[in-house]
């Protein structure tokens, strides 16, 4: 096992599902926007569950975007903090947040949990649109979760600086994924289906409501 590193910043989801995909494209944005300390590092945590305890507990500071089921009007933005985040995972709106709030559990038990934890989640609209990117009034939010982040990473003492505007970067992640790629990709609804199974759905539906 590696040494504990300072600051992780981890969106997680998929973004085959339209506004699943908000963790992801929320730390591409940020990453887009901002140069960081080395000694934080922003990653794109998919839909790896239990793949993501040995970088969660080798970090200090964990911030992690995400899609947040709390019930509140389609695009809210919520942020939560320390003990508030383990119970947010609770909640199963997805495969992955079911993995994210075992690891968390998993990391507590071991002794190594962060020390400091924060999620900046939005309230999905869509999520078995599959294929779709984000829907408009969650795609609005990302700048501002982003503002919030940063704000909070500064509050940690990691405080990024803006990146210079025209120079190149390295990408999150591969071009093919960016999300104006992605968007200009995607096929008709007359070329592909656009919806869930309703048998995966109904499965995915009693699975949320189990204790």
């Amino acid at each position: 096992m590696k040494d504990r590193v300072d600051v992780l910043v981890l969106g997680i989801g998929n973004v085959l599902w339209a506004d699943e995909g908000f963790g992801v494209r929320a730390v591409e944005v940020l990453h887009a926007g901002w140069v960081f300390p080395p000694e934080v590092r922003l990653m794109d945590g998919g839909t790896l569950g239990l793949g993501l305890f040995d970088d969660i507990a080798r970090a200090s500071h964990v911030l992690v975007f995400d899609a947040v089921d709390c019930g509140l009007p389609g695009g809210t933005l919520k942020v939560l903090r320390g003990a508030e985040v383990p119970a947010w995972g609770a909640q199963r709106i997805s495969p992955h947040q079911n993995g994210f709030n075992d690891v968390l559990g998993l990391a507590q038990l071991g002794g190594r949990a962060p020390d400091h934890i924060t999620a900046i989640g939005v309230q999905p609209v869509t999520l078995d649109d599959f294929g779709g990117s984000l829907t408009p009034v969650v795609k609005a939010r990302l700048d501002e979760a982003v503002a919030l982040a940063v704000q909070e990473l500064g509050a940690w003492g990691f405080a990024p600086v803006p990146r210079e505007p025209g120079r190149p970067f390295e990408p999150l992640n591969a071009p093919s994924l960016a999300i104006e790629t992605y968007e200009a990709g995607r096929p008709s609804a007359d070329d592909a289906c656009r919806i869930a199974d309703p048998r995966v759905l109904a499965l995915s539906a009693a699975s949320a409501q189990e204790p």
